[in-house]
């Protein structure tokens, strides 16, 4: 696991050289900011991370086969409410339209801009409104492009912190939108990270792939991998560091930490803003065999509509936890293994102790409930987040389209 002692959060605010804006196209309800794009004042070094899931939305390709060709961007144009998936070939045209008309407008290389889109699958781009949209967005320094990707986000997600390279402040920025449809391997999730570091696009992309790993990927609120995941970093140079060039640069370690630190709050703050969540379960597992292991139990666990249910009730049931953890393909010593949920020890060895039901249950009335278990057959460990399951979540999901 990275250590992040060394960096702290800040408040929001863009790294030198980036500007946005987020807009009302008119694509879902009305009042509500849905379309928008990210600018750096340069080329920037990018890298990205995207679904697995087999129906790869057009926008998802067209942005992977874009940033890998030399690890570069310079925007990105974005959308909410229309996914553009599973559109066929009209939307993977309408993706490389939009891609031609945001460079065009910026006056810069094709290959230098990404799209991205999330909401409903199925629909056609309304291209009248995307291209009416893109001669409208103009540079802002406000944080409306956040806004302009959540769907049923209730708020949202950005994270910053800013840290010392070669005596140059540099600011790391991130920002996410995610709330269903959560299960990311790479739901509706995009997540956006600018900084003003100058980092080579091949380093970068390694990054970033290992950060969101035990990030990103660690996050669960229903087990659904959406068409539409990705990341995208994009790495300026523009506060005047040196650039890094490899693992062994002097301020590598502090960079990596910073990234790590933007994504596991961005991780967070989706993970607690689960469609219909009351809260944040964070399940941390020691003694794991591998962190690979470890990873794995902890997702298990926070990704359990058993114990997600147990969680909304308040129902300190330790079993639906062992019973996760007997489920999972990692090593177990099933006579050693220890739970503890809030700081209250359930379990010692395998079997449950004495504690006070009424105290447990007060402490999952919190806004965050935290599952620690010990598995005793290694020394790695592992970390997820999820979100309880409510009622909300069936009323949410049982009339998205409509």
């Amino acid at each position: 696991m990275i250590k992040t002692d060394e960096v702290t959060l800040t408040n929001f605010q863009w790294p030198t050289g980036y500007y946005n804006d987020g807009i009302e196209m008119g694509l879902g309800v009305s009042d509500k900011l849905d379309f928008g794009y990210l600018v750096s004042e340069v080329p920037a070094s990018a890298a990205g991370t995207y679904t697995t899931n087999k129906f790869q939305a057009a926008p998802t390709k067209l942005t992977k086969n874009t940033i890998n060709q030399d690890h570069q961007l310079q925007a990105v144009v974005m959308n909410s409410a229309c996914a553009n998936s599973c559109t066929g070939k009209q939307g993977e045209q309408n993706a490389l339209t939009e891609q031609k008309l945001m460079s065009e407008k910026l006056g810069i290389d094709l290959n230098l801009v990404g799209v991205a889109s999330t909401g409903l699958i199925g629909a056609q781009l309304p291209m009248d409104k995307v291209t009416a949209g893109i001669e409208k967005l103009s540079p802002h320094h406000d944080d409306n492009v956040t806004k302009a990707v959540m769907t049923t986000d209730k708020k949202p997600k950005q994270a910053c912190v800013q840290i010392k390279m070669g005596g140059k402040t540099v600011t790391i920025t991130g920002f996410a939108k995610g709330s269903g449809m959560i299960h990311p391997k790479m739901a509706t999730m995009l997540g956006f990270v600018t900084t003003d570091a100058g980092i080579d696009g091949e380093l970068l992309q390694q990054t970033l792939s290992q950060n969101v790993d035990t990030t990103f990927n660690q996050i669960t609120v229903d087990g659904d991998t959406s068409t539409n995941d990705m990341v995208v970093v994009m790495a300026n140079g523009m506060a005047g560091a040196p650039k890094l060039a490899s693992t062994d640069d002097a301020d590598f370690s502090i960079f990596q930490a910073g990234l790590h630190l933007v994504l596991q709050e961005l991780a967070k703050q989706i993970a607690a803003d689960g469609e219909g969540a009351t809260k944040l379960v964070e399940c941390n597992v020691e003694g794991a065999f591998s962190d690979l292991e470890g990873q794995e139990v902890a997702k298990a666990i926070v990704g359990s509509n058993l114990v997600k249910a147990a969680i909304f009730g308040q129902d300190p049931n330790w079993g639906r936890i062992i019973s996760t953890i007997g489920m999972t393909n990692a090593h177990v010593d099933i006579e050693h293994v220890d739970i503890e949920v809030n700081g209250i020890k359930m379990v010692e060895d395998s079997l449950g102790l004495p504690f006070d039901q009424q105290a447990a249950s007060d402490s999952m009335g919190a806004n965050k409930v935290v599952i620690d278990v010990n598995l005793h057959v290694g020394s790695a460990s592992g970390q997820a987040w999820g979100c309880d399951l409510t009622y909300n979540y069936v009323k949410i999901n049982a009339s998205y389209h409509t």
